[in-house]
C-alpha cells in the first residue's frame, strides 16, 4: 500500500487502557455491522446495516465515501419479516463473484431471515437477489440474523448465524447454491449464554494456525453512548467446536477473551468482521462516539496473531 500501515492505523493502545484506538478514518465514516472486502483492483467495498445494505468505498483505507445502496429496490419478501432495511451484512468473492449474505428481521424478534446476493462487480446496484437461505420463527430457540460465511480449506462451506435466545449456530451450505446443504441439516450450536443475559452476537470465523477462531459481539448494542457492547473470541480444532477462551471456559457456557472493550469516547465497538488485507488481519467494526452523541462510526485495527490468540492494535 502507498501509505504506511503506522499511518493508517493506531498501532498502540493509549497508557490509561487495554484496548486500542480505531485507525484514523474519514469521510462517510457513520455505518453499523460493517463488512468489508479488498478488490483486486486494491479498491475497498464496505457494506452496513440501513436502508438496502448501505455503502461505503475507499482507495486507501481510511478516506471512505458513501454511495447507492446495495439494492435499489427492496426485494419484495423482506415484507414477511416486517423489515423495511437489512441489517448486518457479510460480503466475500468465491468462485469469481461476489457474495453476500445479510439478515431482515425487526428489532427484538426472532421472526428473521438470511438472504443471499451476488455481483459480478460488489458495486451497489448490481446486487441480484437469491432469497432465503435460513430463517427462524416465534417458536424457535434461536435468532436467524447476522450471517457469516466460512470457507474451510477443504472447500466446505459454513454459515454461522444468531442473536440471543440461545446464542450463535451454524449449518453447513452447498457450494453450489450458498443455501442449506441438503446431505447435512444439522444446527450446530457455537455459543450460549446460558446464565444471565443472552447478549450474544454476530459471529464471524476465520481460520489462523490450525485453530478456528470465533469473534462475536456480547451485551447491548444500539443504545448509543450507553451500549456495552464488546468482542470476545474462542478457538477450537474443529469448525463446529467446541469453542473455549483462553482460560479454557467453554463459549456455550458464558466463555469469551475479550478481543475490544469501551474505553474513553469509544463505545460498546462490535458488529464486527474479520478481513485479511495486504498488511495483516484487520478486525472492522463499529463503534459508538460518546463525544458525537453516541453516533455509531466506523473503526479498524490491525490484529497481531503471534501468541495464539488475536490482539488488536
Amino acid at each position: 500500500m502507498a501509505v504506511p500501515a503506522a499511518v493508517l492505523l493506531a498501532l498502540a493502545p493509549t497508557a490509561a487502557s487495554a484496548y486500542p484506538n480505531p485507525g484514523t478514518v474519514t469521510g462517510a465514516t457513520v455505518v453499523h455491522d460493517p463488512a468489508m472486502i479488498r478488490t483486486s483492483a486494491g479498491r475497498y467495498l464496505l457494506y452496513a446495516t440501513g436502508g438496502g445494505l448501505s455503502y461505503r468505498t475507499s482507495t486507501d483505507r481510511i478516506a471512505f465515501g458513501a454511495g447507492g445502496d446495495a439494492f435499489s429496490a427492496r426485494p419484495s419478501w423482506w415484507s414477511q419479516y416486517g423489515a423495511t432495511e437489512a441489517w448486518a451484512p457479510d460480503i466475500s468473492f468465491q468462485g469469481g463473484k461476489y457474495l453476500m449474505y445479510y439478515s431482515v428481521s425487526t428489532f427484538g424478534s426472532n421472526k428473521s431471515a438470511i438472504g443471499l446476493a451476488g455481483s459480478a462487480t460488489g458495486l451497489p446496484g448490481s446486487w441480484t437477489d437469491h432469497g432465503i437461505v435460513h430463517s427462524s420463527t416465534a417458536s424457535h430457540d434461536y435468532n436467524a440474523i447476522d450471517p457469516n460465511l466460512f470457507v474451510d480449506d477443504n472447500g466446505t462451506w459454513w454459515l454461522s448465524f444468531g442473536s440471543w435466545w440461545t446464542g450463535l449456530k451454524m449449518i453447513q451450505l452447498d457450494p453450489a447454491t450458498g443455501k442449506q446443504l441438503a446431505g447435512n441439516t444439522t444446527r450446530y450450536s457455537l455459543a450460549s449464554r446460558p446464565t444471565g443475559t443472552k447478549a450474544v452476537e454476530a459471529p464471524f470465523v476465520v481460520k489462523r494456525g490450525g485453530f478456528y477462531y470465533l469473534f462475536a459481539s456480547y451485551d447491548t448494542c444500539c443504545a448509543g453512548a450507553d451500549s456495552t457492547y464488546k468482542v470476545k473470541v474462542g478457538r477450537a480444532t474443529s469448525v463446529t467446536g467446541p469453542y473455549l477462551d483462553r482460560n479454557g471456559v467453554a463459549l456455550m457456557n458464558n466463555g469469551g477473551t475479550p478481543v475490544l472493550e469501551s474505553h474513553g469516547r469509544y463505545i460498546g465497538p462490535g458488529g464486527q468482521s474479520i478481513m485479511k488485507d495486504t498488511d495483516g488481519d484487520l478486525i472492522v467494526y463499529h463503534y459508538y462516539d460518546a463525544n458525537d452523541n453516541g453516533r455509531p462510526k466506523l473503526g479498524i485495527n490491525l490484529l497481531n496473531w503471534s501468541g495464539g490468540w488475536p490482539v488488536a492494535y
